[in-house]
């Protein structure tokens, strides 16, 4: 609950220098160099970029929270050079811009807790934490992984916990001698290997392996509610696997909470509400075929299901912070969903069962080798994405 609370401390605080009364251009959005802020002449809607800054600039996946007090987290480039990252936060009232981390290897984390207003990052196998505040760094663990490899992925609702995956050798060395994408995913696929979940308890850095399974285990995310209960995924060909899974860390015992019905069924991208009771998830009947948004009740597995048509699906949907609509990042011709209409960014609103769509930002100028990945302001009032508008990467927000 104290994520929550922070959440709506820092809504108050959210004023963006967007709203100041000004002459705002009306503009293809992504057709020029764009301005600090536009209204976007397809939809007439606000744009602002938050990232006023050189180089790279990328905000945190959808599922990942990126938000500590009245700031928002994400990963910049030194200058133009890619090769070299660290951690920075922009301020959602003034949109000044700080650097967080100022450290001599690369640091690029999502690991965020609003709680203790911490980050977390791994380099090799050791385990930091540095205060968003003040940027102190604080040494957690080193990971003991034996001949495998340990990743962090997320921290619970409280910031006491870290939870990550042990992968085997030889799953490592898959991925060394198979480089390409398509190669290691249908191979892990067909036989993955054994994995295993662990927690490291932010405080006193104790290691628990909890959970093991011979699955691709990923996608790990912590509720928003409860400390104890983590969502993980069985990863693969979507078609082929029943991928979401619950558990609770403290007495593990796997719970899936959606089970396909039909072939070449798929479910996933999946997410936590924010008010912790429900599930969320992109649900094909069967793969780009039938289209819908899917949710379902975390403690009695009872599951609604929201159509929207193919040209109205997102490669990742996120719901508001009091679950009453979703926005999406659209998605175009590379996509799973093959549509030939313009990407958007949309919102989507429950009409009985199914979703009303209405166009947030023309998308068309932006390449979808990067992903948009949503995210509501803490004020509710924005929707936060990536783009390559400009020729790298960079982060905006359009006003709802």
């Amino acid at each position: 609950m104290k994520r929550t609370k922070n959440l709506i401390i820092c809504a108050l605080a959210f004023v963006p220098l967007g709203l100041k009364a000004q002459s705002v251009p009306v503009m293809e959005t992504g057709n020029n160099n764009m301005p600090n802020e536009w209204i976007d002449r397809d939809t007439g809607h606000k744009v602002i970029k938050l990232t006023r800054r050189a180089g790279d600039n990328t905000s945190f996946y959808f599922h990942n929270n990126p938000f500590v007090g009245n700031e928002m987290l994400f990963a910049g480039s030194t200058g133009y050079d890619t090769k070299d990252s660290q951690m920075y936060a922009v301020n959602l009232s003034s949109l000044d811009i700080r650097q967080i981390t100022h450290e001599s290897f690369p640091v690029r984390t999502e690991i965020a807790s609003a709680a203790t207003h911490e980050i977390f990052f791994q380099h090799g196998d050791s385990v930091f934490a540095t205060n968003t505040d003040t940027g102190q760094r604080r040494f957690i663990t080193r990971i003991e992984a034996g001949s495998g490899h340990g990743s962090i992925n997320c921290v619970n609702c409280d910031g006491t916990l870290l939870a990550g995956v042990f992968s085997t050798a030889e799953e490592d060395k898959l991925f060394r001698d198979y480089p390409a994408r398509n190669d290691w995913f249908n191979m892990l696929t067909d036989h993955p290997y054994e994995r295993t979940l662990f927690t490291i308890d932010t405080r006193t850095g104790k290691t628990n392996r909890f959970f093991t399974e011979v699955a691709w285990l990923n996608h790990l995310q912590f509720s928003p509610r409860d400390p104890h209960l983590l969502m993980f995924c069985h990863e693969g060909q979507w078609h082929r696997v029943d991928r979401i899974w619950n558990i609770d860390v403290t007495n593990p015992k796997a719970r899936l909470m959606h089970k396909r019905t039909m072939e070449n069924e798929i479910a996933g991208h999946e997410w936590f509400g924010a008010l912790g009771h429900k599930i969320y998830f992109d649900l094909q009947k069967p793969k780009s075929v039938n289209f819908f948004i899917g949710r379902v009740d975390i403690k009695t597995g009872d599951e609604q299901d929201f159509r929207i048509s193919r040209d109205e699906w997102s490669v990742h949907f996120t719901t508001s912070w009091d679950e009453s609509f979703i926005v999406g990042d659209g998605g175009n011709r590379i996509s799973v969903a093959n549509s030939d209409k313009d990407q958007w960014i949309f919102r989507y609103d429950y009409d009985g069962d199914h979703m009303k769509t209405t166009k947030l930002v023309n998308m068309k100028n932006h390449d979808y080798r990067l992903e948009p990945n949503v995210h509501f302001s803490p004020d509710g009032k924005w929707i936060i994405f990536r783009a390559n508008f400009e020729g790298h990467t960079d982060v905006y927000a359009v006003e709802l």
